[in-house]
């Protein structure tokens, strides 16, 4: 079954450190129709190997916006809501209405995202999980976000 793109909705990540990971999670967003953002700095370049060997031919340069850092993202979203996935949230991804101009944000791999933006977001929210499992794979936790807003939204 296909869909038509959500053109208006937003993955983003902060200052990724894993290029198979975005790279996957690059070509998540090319199939599913969601719209990636990327705060940096990156933990890598574009042109590395690893992020080449996953990204394949899914990547389009001109349909992820970068930006050169959190201020530069806050101020572009210019009050747009920003949901950010974290562990370290109360409220489940799977009871929050999502909607079309959303950008759901997600930390790095090995720290997150810092309390200055757990502070800053409003919405927060998180993936349970069983107890005693300290987190999911970033590509796991995106797919797993993206498939609830198409699942809502369409």
């Amino acid at each position: 079954m296909t869909h038509k793109p959500i053109s208006a909705f937003k993955i983003a990540l902060y200052e990724p450190d894993i290029p198979q990971n975005t790279a996957s999670i690059i070509r998540t967003c090319s199939c599913m129709g969601a719209k990636l953002e990327i705060i940096e700095p990156c933990g890598f370049l574009l042109n590395d190997k690893r992020f080449k060997r996953v990204v394949m031919d899914y990547m389009n340069i001109e349909d992820i916006n970068f930006y050169k850092g959190l201020d530069d993202f806050i101020k572009a979203k210019n009050n747009q809501r920003i949901i950010l996935m974290t562990t370290k949230a109360n409220d489940k991804y799977t009871n929050f209405k999502f909607k079309k101009n959303d950008t759901i944000l997600f930390g790095n791999e090995s720290s997150g995202v810092p309390e200055k933006i757990h502070k800053l977001i409003n919405y927060k929210l998180k993936i349970p999980m069983l107890e005693n499992k300290r987190s999911l794979n970033l590509s796991t936790s995106v797919s797993i976000t993206i498939a609830e807003c198409l699942r809502q939204l369409n």
